[in-house]
């Protein structure tokens, strides 16, 4: 599909729903919009997910959500694979009702809202202990951190009830004139909360890794958010579950049941608009999941995948909203991208634990 100031970027393998590809027309037609970019993983929502676009002279806080800062942080544990115990770590895990009732130190004093700080949230949310699978460039993947037999964990989540307030208070079909007041504070109110969902990622995983007893330093690794409004020389650029490539290598998980990729984008991505997927993308609805896959799975299946990895999670519903099946193909997203010529792929991440709040 190319239209005018309208593209989407998958090749013939990747399927994408045509309720999302009719919602990105939409917003290329708002007041304003240069461009509409959909990425591989672009589905639909109550604006599609998947997505980058560039606007002058006004800016759109709702195609940007109400989890302003979304993200993936992959941090380095210090523990050997050889040292990491399923049984103790799920067990000890599984002991958590709520993460937010754990308690740790702030190391943000003084820095508000502190309420949900430290947690994850729900949805497609999630904390996951990987390991290395396989290298395809050594030099980069040393280079990044990402070392053979050592455990890593990748953190899903934003700015939790912080960025829902803020979209309330500035929800606008109109979209907000950048030379106004009303965007100027919009704008300082956006920037404190991407600062904050990154600071929750990091506390997540401190809060995480002193609950199971691991006496290390957590190290980030990559990090990188996919709901934001960046300025751009050529205007305002909306990142709806999109990723800049402009800020080096990027981490693209698939689900729980599959592999996570990170790659390190192309040096010419203007065409996307220097964005690439944030992840596989949505195929189902989460209201049709169940009763999709139910016989399929019992109490204990639906909580371990075909890679034998398994997942703690105490919501039922959520794991069948959150299964494998209910997501595209992830190695079918990356190749879309490998065929524009946006990324090369550095190594691919296993998943052996998954947490959900």
């Amino acid at each position: 599909m190319e239209r005018e100031n309208c593209i989407l970027i998958s090749n013939s393998k990747n399927w994408i729903e045509q309720a999302a590809v009719d919602q990105l027309r939409g917003v290329a037609k708002l007041p304003g919009v240069v461009k509409a970019v959909g990425l591989p993983d672009l589905h639909p929502g109550k604006t599609p997910v998947g997505m980058a676009v560039l606007s002058r002279e006004r800016f759109y806080p709702h195609l940007i959500g109400n989890d302003i800062g979304c993200g993936m942080s992959l941090f380095s544990t210090g523990v050997k694979q050889k040292k990491f115990k399923m049984e103790k770590w799920e067990t000890r895990l599984n002991s958590i009702r709520e993460l937010g009732d754990i308690p740790c130190d702030n190391p943000y004093e003084g820095f508000c809202p502190v309420k949900d700080l430290g947690t994850i949230g729900t949805g497609n949310h999630f904390a996951e202990f990987q390991c290395l699978e396989h290298v395809y460039r050594e030099e980069e993947a040393e280079r990044l951190g990402l070392l053979e037999g050592r455990i890593m964990l990748l953190v899903h989540s934003g700015s939790r009830g912080y960025g829902q307030e803020i979209l309330n208070r500035f929800y606008s079909p109109e979209g907000l004139p950048d030379d106004g007041e009303e965007g100027s504070r919009y704008l300082e109110e956006h920037d404190s909360a991407i600062l904050w969902a990154g600071r929750n990622r990091m506390v997540t995983a401190k809060k995480l890794l002193a609950y199971l007893g691991v006496e290390s330093e957590v190290n980030p690794l990559l990090e990188s958010c996919h709901n934001y409004l960046e300025r751009t020389e050529e205007g305002w650029l909306h990142r709806k579950g999109s990723v800049s490539t402009k800020r080096g290598a990027v981490v693209i998980p698939g689900s729980r049941g599959s592999l996570s990729y990170v790659c390190v984008p192309a040096a010419d991505t203007a065409m996307s608009l220097d964005s690439v997927s944030h992840g596989a993308g949505r195929k189902w609805a989460r209201s049709i999941c169940k009763s999709r896959i139910d016989r399929r799975y019992d109490r204990d299946s639906i909580r371990s995948t075909k890679l034998k990895s398994r997942v703690v999670c105490h919501d039922t519903n959520l794991l069948f909203a959150e299964a494998p099946e209910a997501y595209k193909n992830v190695e079918q997203v990356i190749a879309s991208l490998e065929d524009y010529g946006l990324i090369d792929v550095v190594a691919t991440l296993r998943p052996l634990l998954t947490y959900k709040g």
